[in-house]
Order: structure tokens, then C-alpha cells, then sequence
């Protein structure tokens, strides 16, 4: 099945939008504060237009298109595109400085797609047999997944879980509106007939994701200035490539174990490798002077996690990120329901989008290199240009998906409330992971009660296997944000 995937994504169209996604997807990489979250709700709107493959492609593209942009201007200007890419800014800028951008900047380049091909042979061999196992789910096994899946919001929560799991009651709340699947009757509709139909994913995710974001930067100055050294040969010595590839290894593989876990963000893999690398490291004390393993593992990390990803989201239809999140919104623009029969129902589209994902890293290592200098050089340019652009793309993608000006009045409503929830550092992940999970807990619950309640649940070891992991996802998390100190 592979192989017809790739003789579909190898036809020219195709081609162009794995190009075209990789492409923009890093040049928004590239921008500081702007990270893979925010480049595919940004760029959204501009794929509502493509075919159903075409527009997944696309998506999938710029997401890890822009988690190799944010490396760039860490490594050449110490300005992380996105969190993920802060440690290899450590070392990175530490080797700018001394004149090796070059090789810092291939390191990074390969043991990325290193990452990117490795995590696509993991989704090639664990997707189609994790689902086939889960086709043996029933409700109560969905209810343990969705409350599995919502243990994320302990690592989406930033420095506060209280704070992190009302935004999560938030999002389930909103999920609610609409009219009721079961009883046909309206909920917090308030007469409205536009409101019976719901509030459509896509709106919501680009309001608060796009605009939001952009609210956020518009207050920026003016922009850092790039180093002026040179960028200098690209490759690395022997020596330098030998340790960066067993590095970007061990980063790819803790990458991609942890990646499939719901709220195990590629920036958390991302320091989780940096950490592995000084501490088995003979010389820690090389460690933000310029150690080239402290470039290749967090890269390979971040970039095998944004790959792990998509695991449980094409075979459980769970979103493990907020970008995540985002694909799957767009996989329900399209009435495409991820889970369990996407590798049998959905079997050519599945697939073809599973071979892209080779294409576009072999793409994105082509494409990259050569435009270094271009990438250092955007990032410069100032917010009041860029920003009013981008809004106005935001709000014309709102409108064409539905083609109702009530959906441009929830981008605008959800892009004001993501913004007053950042100035106030409120987690706005939370809302979103809550506002996907939450008609699969509540639908679950709801088919567990009619099933006979709790009586149900005796004989189930998947359940009960799901909330023992749930379990360990809230300690997992708990020690490590006490580990970095948080509250």
C-alpha cells in the first residue's frame, strides 16, 4: 500500500503542494515567536481551496516545514523560531560566533531529516496494526482513551494544571454547542439557527491560533540584527558528523517513543534530549560553547516527535499537539474521520499522505540549504507588514469554508479571546485539546451508561490498561515540571 501512496504522491500536483508546504511553511518557521502551530493555522485558509489530499499534504508539509525554520534563525541569530528550537540556540549561535554556521546549520538539516524519514518508517509499520487492534474498541474503551488523551493537558498547562484544566472545561463547554446528536434538542444555541449547526472547528483554530498570535507579536519593535559573520562551508568535518549523527539517532529515538504520547510536545522532547546529550556527555562543560551534539539532538528530537504525532492521529483520530489538533480540524473540513478505519476505508488517502511524508522531508533537505540566507533575512521583517496581511488571509479562509460571514465574526471573536487569554498567561492548548476531545468523552460516557453504567467496565483490561497510563502521564509530567522547577 506504500507504493501506490507514493505513485500518487509522485504526480505533479502533488509534488507542488509538498513543495509549496515545505516551502511556506518554513518561511513562517523562520519568523521568531511564530512556530508550527501558528504557520498552519495561519496557512489553513490557503489550502481550503486544494483537493482533499492535496490540502492534508500541504498542512502536513508546512508543520514540519516550520519546525525545521525555527532552527535557522536560532543557530545564525540565537532568535528561536519556536520553543522547540531553543537548545539548539545554546550551541547553535555559540557556533556562529566561532564561524561554523555552516556545519551547525547542515547538522541540523540532516539529522532533521534523518528524524523525519525514521518517524515516517515508524507511522508506515505502527499505524495500520495499532488500528486494526483498536477496531476491537468499544465505548468504554474510547472513554479510557479520551480520558488518556486528556491527561495532556497536565503538559499543556504551562505553570499552572488548575489553570490548564478549567481552559480545558472551556473547551469542552464550547464543544457542546450545537444541536444534541442523541436528543435532537438545541444546546446554548439561544435561538440562533446559525448556532444549531455548532461552531465550526476551523474558525475557532485560526482565530485563536492565527490571529491571536499575530495580536500577540504586533507589539514588537523593530527586529534583531543577524550576525555578520559568515555562514562559512556547510558541511562538517568528520569528526563533527560522526558525533552529530549518534547524536540526532538518540534524539530521533527518544523522539519518537514519546512523540505518540498525548501533551509530549516536540519542545519537551526537544530538552529531554538536550539534558540525555550533556549528561552522558564526557565533557558537559562543552555545552553552550558550541557542542554540535547539543544542535543534533534536540533537532532530530523535535522533528522525530512532530513525525510520532501522527500515529495516534491517524489511527485513534487523538491529537497529541495543538498543531495536531489543527490537521485533524481539517481532516473533519474534509468528513474525514480519523481512527481505526482510516488504513480500510480511507486506505489510498491514508497512505498517500503516510509516502508524502518521505517526499517533503527529502524536499525540505534539498530546498533548505541553499536558501539560508534568505530565511536569516525575512525574519527581519517587521510585524505591521506582515501582520495585516496575514489577518486578512485568516478572516477570507474563515469565510470560504462555510461561505458565512458568521464564521469571520468567530475567527475575529476567538483571535480577541486567544489574545486576552496569552496577555494574561492563560494556556490556550488546553481549550483546544478539551474542545477536540470532548464530544468522544461525552459521547463515550453517555454509550457506557446506556450499555448498563459501571457494571460494563468489569472484564475490560483496555480500559483499565488506558487509565493506569493515565495515571503514569500525570506523575511522568508532574516530576518533570517539578524538575524544571515549575509550580
Amino acid at each position: 500500500m506504500l507504493i501506490d501512496g507514493l505513485l500518487n504522491v509522485l504526480t505533479v500536483n502533488n509534488m507542488l503542494f509538498a513543495f509549496l508546504g515545505c516551502f511556506f511553511g518554513t518561511l513562517v518557521g523562520v519568523l521568531p515567536g511564530l512556530g508550527p502551530v501558528s504557520a498552519v493555522a495561519m496557512l489553513f485558509p490557503l489550502t481550503s481551496f486544494l483537493p482533499p489530499e492535496g490540502m492534508i499534504i500541504t498542512l502536513a508539509a508546512i508543520y514540519y516545514g516550520a519546525m525545521y525554520g525555527g532552527s535557522t534563525t536560532a543557530i545564525l541569530m540565537k532568535i528561536p523560531g519556536e520553543v522547540a528550537s531553543v537548545p539548539a540556540s545554546l550551541d547553535g549561535y555559540e557556533l556562529t560566533k566561532q564561524g561554523k554556521a555552516g556545519p551547525a546549520l547542515a547538522v541540523a538539516a540532516i539529522v532533521s531529516f534523518m528524524a523525519g524519514i525514521i518517524g515516517s518508517i515508524a507511522i508506515s509499520l505502527i499505524g495500520p496494526n495499532l488500528a486494526k487492534y483498536c477496531l476491537k474498541f468499544g465505548p468504554p474503551e474510547y472513554l479510557a482513551l479520551a480520558i488518556f488523551s486528556l491527561t495532556a493537558i497536565a503538559g499543556l498547562s504551562g505553570r499552572s494544571t488548575v489553570k490548564g484544566l478549567i481552559m480545558a472545561g472551556i473547551g469542552m463547554l464550547l464543544a457542546t454547542v450545537g444541536t444534541d446528536v442523541m436528543t435532537s434538542l438545541p444546546r446554548f444555541s439561544y435561538g440562533n439557527e446559525t448556532l444549531l449547526n455548532g461552531l465550526d472547528i476551523a474558525p475557532v483554530m485560526i482565530g485563536i491560533f492565527g490571529i491571536g498570535e499575530i495580536l500577540k507579536e504586533m507589539g514588537r519593535q523593530g527586529s534583531e540584527k543577524l550576525y555578520e559573520g559568515k555562514i562559512g562551508k556547510l558541511m562538517p568535518n568528520k569528526q563533527d558528523l560522526k558525533i552529530s549523527l549518534a547524536a540526532g539517532w538518540r534524539g530521533t529515538v527518544i523522539g519518537t517513543v514519546l512523540g505518540v504520547l498525548p501533551g509530549m510536545l516536540a519542545s519537551i522532547t526537544s530538552f529531554l534530549s538536550y539534558s540525555f546529550e550533556k549528561h552522558r556527555s564526557k565533557y558537559p562543560e562543552r555545552f553552550g560553547k558550541g557542542a554540535i551534539e547539543g544542535v543534533a539532538g534536540p533537532e532530530a528530537a523535535n522533528n522525530a516527535a512532530a513525525m510520532a504525532g501522527f500515529i495516534p492521529l491517524l489511527s485513534l483520530g487523538i491529537p497529541t499537539s495543538p498543531t495536531m489538533a489543527l490537521i485533524l480540524a481539517a481532516m473533519f473540513v474534509l468528513g474525514v474521520i480519523p481512527g481505526p478505519t482510516m488504513f480500510t476505508e480511507n486506505a489510498t488517502f491514508t497512505w498517500t499522505i503516510i509516502a508524502s511524508f518521505f517526499v517533503a522531508n527529502i524536499i525540505l533537505l534539498i530546498l533548505n540549504l541553499p536558501l539560508v540566507g534568505l530565511w536569516a533575512k525575512l525574519a527581519t521583517v517587521p510585524y505591521n507588514i506582515m501582520a495585516p496581511i496575514i489577518i486578512t488571509l485568516c478572516l477570507a479562509g474563515s469565510y470560504s469554508i462555510r461561505n458565512t460571514m458568521f464564521d469571520v465574526w468567530v475567527c475575529l471573536v476567538f483571535g480577541i479571546i486567544g489574545w486576552i487569554f496569552s496577555k494574561l498567561e492563560w494556556p490556550v492548548a488546553p481549550l483546544v485539546l478539551g474542545y477536540i476531545l470532548g464530544p468522544m468523552l461525552e459521547g463515550s460516557w453517555r454509550q457506557v451508561v446506556l450499555m448498563g453504567g459501571l457494571s460494563v467496565l468489569e472484564g475490560r483490561p483496555i480500559f483499565y490498561a488506558f487509565i493506569i497510563m493515565a495515571l503514569l502521564s500525570v506523575f511522568i509530567t508532574s516530576r518533570i515540571r517539578i524538575a524544571g522547577g515549575e509550580d
